[in-house]
């Protein structure tokens, strides 16, 4: 079975890779983690909660142990779209200077994060064909950039799992 979840993976990379993006320009990348990156991954992630006091992470990092992989998707040195369009928080594009936060990089242009949620969207489009359980989190990306699994400034990942039970929905905590 964990032949074929990788073997899935792959194929959600290829969706992420080949999702439209922002005037032609793409700044989106993906890595695979299993086995004992999977592991690694899941232990920070409920190191992390736990010295931080927040449940959510030590719940998504159990989540993580019990999963056959992981594949993170993210955006780095994203250049605006020069649109001017405001929605970042800036008049201008030329005031965007993404800087380190607690978790991520940023802030980010509008349109180079809805080509992270677009390759997302395709990437798990491609596991619901396979009927592969998964779910995009959040949390994944800042303990995995934490941690120096990726140089990525904003960053998901998605668990996979293929049990008799979605391990990622209908949990406690």
């Amino acid at each position: 079975m964990k032949e074929v979840i990788e073997q899935i993976a792959n194929f959600m990379a290829i969706s992420a890779r080949t999702a439209p993006k922002s005037g032609g320009r793409d700044f989106v990348n993906f890595k695979l983690l299993k086995g004992d990156e999977v592991e690694k991954l899941g232990e920070a992630m409920i190191g992390y909660g736990e010295e931080q006091g927040i449940k959510g992470f030590v719940r998504d990092g159990q989540n993580v142990k019990n999963s056959e992989a992981v594949l993170l998707i993210g955006i780095k040195d994203a250049l605006p779209m020069n649109l001017d369009c405001g929605a970042c928080g800036f008049d201008s594009c030329d005031e965007l200077h993404p800087k380190e936060k607690r978790e991520f990089k940023g802030p980010q242009c509008m349109f180079r994060l809805l080509d992270l949620g677009i390759a997302l969207g395709s990437a798990v489009k491609t596991a619901a064909l396979f009927n592969l359980d998964n779910r995009i989190m959040y949390r994944i990306g800042a303990v995995a950039r934490r941690i120096g699994l990726s140089q990525d400034d904003v960053l998901m990942g998605i668990p996979l799992s293929a049990t008799g039970k979605n391990i990622y929905f209908d949990r406690k905590g």
